[in-house]
């Protein structure tokens, strides 16, 4: 194949490093969105999860962070903040993984929020930091943990 071809056959995150947006969805109350991943996500099925998505080329980050909660939420961004960056290493399968995050705290209309991907989502709730759902996907406490201060103000 072709150089360019294989290129587009290249995994993100397993054949080179991928870069994602990760966003903490919260309404100024005290409480925070989180979405049930589905049997047809691409992992962590059955986990409870924060949201996110893969930054594609050319796009911008920010820009990146509102059309996915967008296109999962079904929602706006009221107000973004910029939390800081992660280096995710896990194993997927056979494979290991290696994602540069880019983490963010974003106010959400709390009446608007509802399920934009029935694919890959089975539920959509608002929780506490307190009373959080089980399972977790595997990165929120870390996450949560690296986070708290900013997350509580």
């Amino acid at each position: 194949l072709p150089f360019v071809d294989i290129l587009f056959l290249m995994k993100k995150g397993v054949d080179h490093i991928g870069v994602s947006v990760v966003y903490f969805c919260h309404d100024c109350k005290g409480n925070i969105l989180m979405a049930k991943r589905s049997q047809n996500a691409r992992d962590e099925k059955g986990r409870w999860d924060i949201g996110g998505g893969a930054l594609e080329f050319n796009e911008d980050v920010q820009d990146t962070v509102r059309k996915e909660i967008k296109e999962e939420y079904s929602t706006d961004v009221q107000a973004l903040e910029f939390l800081g960056f992660r280096d995710v290493h896990r194993t997927d399968g056979d494979a290991r993984t290696h994602w540069v995050t880019l983490d963010f705290k974003a106010l959400v209309n709390r009446d608007m929020a509802k399920i934009g991907e029935p694919h890959k989502f089975d539920d959509l709730t608002w929780f506490t930091l307190s009373n959080l759902p089980h399972p977790l996907h595997s990165q929120v406490p870390t996450f949560l943990e690296k986070y708290k201060d900013a997350l509580l103000t």
